[in-house]
């Protein structure tokens, strides 16, 4: 099921160039420029405190927008690029990709857990440690799925679940190839870590009585 693609407000913007681009600054706003989609390039200006916003929030370059500009009609736009100010790292201007439905990006997708009320490590004391609450996939622009699930209902402590055991959706695939990335766990509750400590440590000190005893 594919999740609600957020929007970006821009506008049309009058001339190109430095002198175009200087003048949308000095109004307060972000020049920019929309390329590809088998159209023409387009350039936009976006509020700077609106994208500084975005910007801010984390995870702008793998997020996918609906790009709303007036007097146009919406499309879909994968940022590809921010300029920032060398001093004050604040943007300065900003590369948007038009995409298709069938184009593949790669996208930050929201773990969603099930059953962690029922899970059984979670039952007998576990605590569920999430690694990653989103991971990056690589799915097609016109199906991209709200979240992934995974189940619980047979988790116990100590387990651990990597991307190889999860169900993704149809045609996405983990934007990570190189290693089977680790999702979350079931640990061990620290009391019952601590008394596993307790006991090697007597083991040991049991052990080492015997061996001086022996010796005598």
């Amino acid at each position: 099921m594919a999740g609600k693609i957020p929007d970006l407000n821009a506008k049309v913007r009058a001339g190109t160039g430095k002198g175009a681009a200087r003048q949308a600054r000095r109004d307060g706003d972000v020049p920019g420029i929309v390329y590809g989609g088998g159209a023409d390039p387009l350039a936009i200006s976006i509020p700077f405190n609106y994208l500084l916003t975005k910007l801010r929030k984390g995870g702008f370059m793998s997020t996918l927008f609906n790009l709303k500009v007036e007097g146009q009609e919406d499309v879909r736009v994968i940022c590809r690029g921010v300029q920032r100010d060398v001093v004050k790292d604040l943007p300065t201007h900003i590369d948007l990709m038009r995409l298709k439905r069938t184009s593949r990006v790669k996208i930050f997708i929201p773990v969603e857990f099930l059953n962690a009320d029922t899970c059984p490590g979670v039952k007998k004391g576990g605590v569920l440690t999430v690694v990653r609450n989103e991971v990056e996939l690589e799915v097609l622009a016109g199906d991209i799925p709200e979240n992934i699930e995974i189940d619980l209902a047979e988790v116990e402590i100590g387990d651990t679940i990597s991307i190889s055991d999860v169900t993704l959706p149809e045609g996405a695939t983990p934007a990570i190839t190189d290693r089977d990335f680790v999702i979350a766990n079931v640990a061990a509750p620290r009391a019952l870590l601590a008394d596993d400590d307790d006991e090697d440590e007597a083991g040991d000190e049991a052990e080492a009585a015997t061996e001086e005893a022996a010796e005598e």
